[in-house]
């Protein structure tokens, strides 16, 4: 087949979740099929990046969308009724480069990525196109609305979550869409009556994420957040980790730090740097971190769909204490990797019963790295991807 990818992001380097599933599915299905990449560029450091995915796609297009020309769009906020996340990425330029690619490569499968994309769905008709959602948007801005304490932040949650509900109707227009779990799933089908919605998880590289020689579960200094850190539900993860767990956890295990690990930390992620909390910024190879590290945490308290870095975590052997946030979408019950606990006094005594005992640690650990080598391996999923492809090229869907 000939697949046409249409992605939001330069998904080079792989180092946040929207660029990591195109640039592993594709990696993947390329042995097999010729793929052609349309997307956009948004500085000038995606450009020295083009070869290496020249060496994945046979045809690689892009427009330029810098901040500023993103920042002008979404001021049709004013008498545009869609959602700010997809009037960021309306571009004309790359509606009509998209229309000329579909005419010159008259590709059989079109994977779309993000509700952001759909917007372009005009342009692929004639075209089987599978909508690729990485969770369910309107879900993630209801759990903002939910969480949203700052009467402000509030009021413009519910104005975006009100866009969000309507705008998703375009889901009726895929022949497929994909959601990464259970949760996302039953929700969309839910909230807007829809039959073409499958279930197709985030995945994680075990190129990447394993521990080859074995998790050293000796130790029990290290809490770890990994993360893309200018990310809204992480920002308010770490900074209520920081507020209102850590120095409770503290108390009993005076000598334990907390690493803060990704990229574009925000002001206030920055300032929560201090002798026994670091935040790192951007982190080349972050399974050097998770070698370190005796726990990963995700508190999360609002966001959707399932989270890479307690994939990531699982994948490394390292155990995880995460809200039902971090958890819903992975179809494990807790223990089996992850634990989740979403009162707060259980999240302390859960983190500090695995500083405790390295036992627990090794067999959570142990546990959640067969989970991920059976569940959520980018090999196997691509060939999931291709499956849901070749069933609507062949007409059977």
């Amino acid at each position: 087949m000939t697949i046409l990818f249409v992605a939001n992001r330069f998904p080079y380097p792989p180092f946040r979740g929207d660029k990591l599933k195109i640039y592993n599915l594709a990696r993947r299905l390329a042995k097999n099929h010729r793929l052609i990449l349309v997307t956009f560029t948004q500085d000038e450091q995606d450009k020295t990046h083009l070869d290496k995915l020249n060496n994945v796609f046979d045809r690689v297009e892009t427009i330029h969308l810098p901040q500023w020309k993103s920042v002008l769009a979404c001021s049709r906020f004013w008498f545009d009724n869609s959602p700010l996340q997809v009037l960021y990425f309306r571009s004309n330029a790359f509606r009509e480069l998209l229309s000329r690619v579909v005419t010159e490569e008259k590709p059989d499968v079109a994977h779309v990525q993000h509700l952001r994309m759909s917007q372009y769905h005009k342009q692929l008709q004639g075209i089987h196109a599978i909508l690729d959602l990485p969770d369910a948007f309107s879900l993630y801005w209801k759990r903002r609305v939910e969480n949203a304490t700052n009467v402000f932040h509030k009021l413009f949650n519910k104005m975006e979550l009100k866009r969000v509900v309507k705008y998703e109707k375009i889901l009726a227009d895929f022949q497929m869409c994909l959601a990464c779990s259970k949760e996302d799933v039953a929700f969309l089908e839910n909230q807007h009556k829809l039959t073409n919605i499958r279930v197709f998880p985030n995945g994680v590289d075990l190129e990447t994420f394993s521990s080859k020689g074995g998790h050293d579960y000796s130790q029990n200094k290290v809490l770890l957040f990994t993360g893309n850190m200018n990310y809204a539900p992480n920002v308010d993860a770490v900074d209520y980790f920081v507020k209102d767990i850590f120095p409770a956890i503290l108390k009993k295990h005076p000598y334990t730090r907390f690493v803060i690990a990704g990229q574009n930390p925000v002001p206030s992620v920055l300032s929560l740097a201090s002798e026994i909390i670091e935040v790192t910024g951007f982190v080349e190879d972050i399974s050097v971190y998770y070698n370190q590290a005796a726990i990963v945490v995700a508190p999360l308290r609002f966001g959707a769909g399932t989270q890479n870095k307690v994939l990531e975590a699982l994948a490394m052997g390292v155990p995880v204490v995460c809200s039902n946030i971090g958890f819903d979408g992975l179809g494990i019950a807790s223990g089996e990797g992850a634990f989740m606990e979403t009162d707060k006094l259980q999240f302390i005594n859960r983190v500090c019963e695995l500083i405790d005992n390295q036992e627990l640690r090794k067999s959570t650990g142990e546990i959640g790295k067969e989970i991920i080598r059976t569940k959520f391996d980018w090999n196997a999923l691509s060939k999931q991807l291709e499956k849901y492809m070749e069933e609507l090229h062949n007409g059977k869907n």
